[in-house]
């Protein structure tokens, strides 16, 4: 029965964060993780481990779910490679950084991450602040590297896709929130990446880890949210150009501030 509720609970989450991904341009990480911690903990599992390996094994889902997305935005014109080439080097050295803070904390301070940084985005993204522009462009020079950088980590350490960041930071630079979207499904390829392979690695050996784990990737759980989050991808990219501009981050905001109730009870707890 247990393994059944699981397998059940996987599929359901891989559904909703594929049309999420598509819908909102994130890798579907921000519903993934904490449905996937709590069915971890269902089960029994260690909660020393369990948001790291909800973190990571929502990074692996990001690999094909940002494929399946990005193809989809592409097909409409909705990326802007520009900033796709600007900010992937950074975005992936920030990756990086973020798997070596993850190898040093705890599980409670994973989740408390992902609340402050959903709840800040939320709040964003709620307000009527779709025509306020902090800049005419994507920054560059100087302090060009550190939002690509920023995101590249704190998505690691939260197990998302980096849209979440990303298209914020893209629609306070003037860019159309469609745009943002697209672009973003893009962008969360190059954060999964070198994030799922530093779980794996930073993860290999822990005798706390649930069978059939690959460090803290756990198989089960990416191969049956995978595939479900691929097959509904496009479904959510379908939604999203047919949404008007204002319906869709209030939507994108109302669902991150449910899921900051969630973790905000994690870390608590």
């Amino acid at each position: 029965m247990e393994l059944a509720s699981l397998i059940i609970a996987m599929l359901v989450t891989g559904a909703v964060g594929g049309v999420l991904a598509g819908l909102l341009g994130i890798g579907g990480g921000i519903v993934i993780v904490p449905m996937l911690e709590f069915a971890l903990g269902f089960i029994g599992v260690d909660v020393s481990v369990r948001m790291h390996i909800a973190v990571a094994t929502s990074l692996a889902t990001i690999v094909p779910t940002s494929i399946s997305s990005a193809r989809a935005h592409y097909a409409r014109g909705a990326i802007d490679f520009a900033i796709v080439r600007y900010w992937s080097p950074w975005i992936a050295i920030g990756a990086v950084a973020g798997i070596v803070i993850a190898a040093n904390v705890s599980g409670d301070f994973l989740a408390a991450v992902f609340a402050v940084v959903a709840l800040a985005v939320a709040i964003k993204m709620m307000l009527p602040l779709d025509d306020t522009n902090l800049a005419p462009d994507i920054p560059r020079g100087l302090f060009g590297p550190v939002i690509p950088f920023v995101t590249g980590a704190v998505s690691t350490l939260m197990g998302i896709g980096g849209g979440t960041l990303s298209v914020t930071a893209m629609t306070l630079s003037g860019k159309p929130i469609h745009r943002a979207v697209g672009t973003a499904s893009l962008l969360g390829l190059v954060i999964a990446v070198p994030a799922t392979l530093g779980y794996i690695v930073s993860g290999w050996g822990n005798p706390l880890l649930p069978a059939a784990s690959l460090g803290f990737v756990n198989l089960p759980g990416f191969f049956l949210i995978a595939v479900t989050t691929v097959l509904f991808a496009p479904l959510g990219a379908r939604i999203a150009h047919a949404l008007p501009r204002r319906q869709l981050s209030l939507l994108f905001g109302l669902f991150l501030f449910l899921v900051v109730v969630r973790m905000a009870f994690r870390a608590l707890a």
